[in-house]
């Protein structure tokens, strides 16, 4: 199973942090250190997904928003009994209900 997350980036922040929302509609805030050069901070936020999700790096791909602040991005390797698990994290994460769409 697999599922669409809808995030906003801030590069060059003081600390990586997961969490809040930003903008219209709400997308989960990914905060990095690493500036947003030369894919620097795509790498970060991938890394800091990863770990918050405890997946691996290696199922999230970018497919939209590369270069900009608003990304989406296709998460792979979610077995469907992580799946309630996953929607009650973001749901902590952003403080809002259901703002994200799995994919079967």
């Amino acid at each position: 199973m697999q599922f669409l997350l809808e995030i906003r980036v801030r590069p060059n922040s003081s600390r990586n942090k997961v969490g809040g929302s930003a903008g219209e509609p709400p997308r989960l805030v990914v905060a990095v250190q690493a500036p947003a050069v030369d894919g620097k901070a795509n790498q970060a936020v991938v890394k800091q997904l990863a770990e918050t999700f405890n997946l691996r790096a290696r199922d999230f791909t970018i497919v939209f928003g590369e270069l900009g602040r608003d990304k989406r991005i296709i998460v792979e390797g979610i077995s469907a009994e992580d799946e309630k698990t996953l929607q009650a994290k973001l749901e902590e994460l952003m403080g809002e209900p259901k703002l994200f769409n799995f994919i079967t």
